[in-house]
């Protein structure tokens, strides 16, 4: 499933990374893409050893650990740490899945893709193009989403960026391997934990609360990977 989590990054945060971001040092995006991919990307990307994308990118692991929503939706094991890329200029990514298992620079540690995401860091209305297009079960999704919103689907989804005709767009991305691997049970707990949010909300002193939180805690247990 796609989901979106808004306002992940507030609006003074976004207006810091956009300035840090303006005396980057980018990179040919091409680099980092396996044989097949380096034919259908063209854009620019900070290094993995850039000490800038490095500071930017601990702050966004800040505000994710922070998000209820995206905690909750994820269920992230581990988070690979995310990079920044800039499209302009009619840059685009054409149809591609990324990599299953992707290694993390400097270390011995590997992680699993079980979602990929984007932070959108330009304002829909700054660039024309540039839409995350997400193919999967339900048909085509376009997503253009304002600076601070990130979007989150599937790692197995085939998807692309569209060109980007005018304009600047600014990115974050990263993936994430979850406690649950499979989409469709990450799906029904995340459903389940919100109805409970509500019951809890709606009637605070309900004997069903307790018990819908005993199912949400061993549906967990008996799907997760750890």
């Amino acid at each position: 499933m796609l989901y979106t989590v808004p306002r992940l990054l507030t609006a003074e945060q976004v207006g810091q990374f956009r300035q840090a971001l303006q005396s980057a040092s980018w990179t040919d995006g091409r680099i980092t893409a396996g044989h097949s991919a380096r034919k259908a990307k063209n854009n620019q990307q900070l290094g993995a050893d850039d000490p800038l994308g490095e500071r930017l990118g601990n702050v966004l692991l800040e505000a994710l650990a922070r998000n209820p929503l995206f905690m909750t939706a994820a269920l992230p094991l581990k988070v690979f740490p995310p990079r920044f890329n800039r499209y302009e200029n009619c840059g685009h990514y054409g149809d591609h899945i990324d990599n299953a298992v992707l290694s993390v620079p400097g270390s011995s540690h590997r992680v699993r893709s079980d979602l990929s995401a984007t932070l959108f860091l330009s304002e829909p209305g700054e660039y024309e193009g540039g839409e995350l297009v997400i193919e999967d079960t339900y048909g085509s999704h376009a997503v253009k989403l304002a600076a601070g919103d990130l979007v989150l689907y599937p790692g197995t989804s085939l998807h692309r960026v569209t060109p980007v005709t005018s304009g600047v767009r600014l990115a974050a991305f990263f993936w994430i391997q979850s406690l649950v691997r499979d989409d469709s049970q990450r799906s029904l707990l995340l459903q389940l934990d919100q109805n409970i949010q509500q019951l809890a909300n709606e009637l605070p002193d309900s004997p069903v609360g307790p018990r819908l939180t005993g199912i949400y805690h061993n549906l967990l247990r008996l799907w997760s990977d750890t």
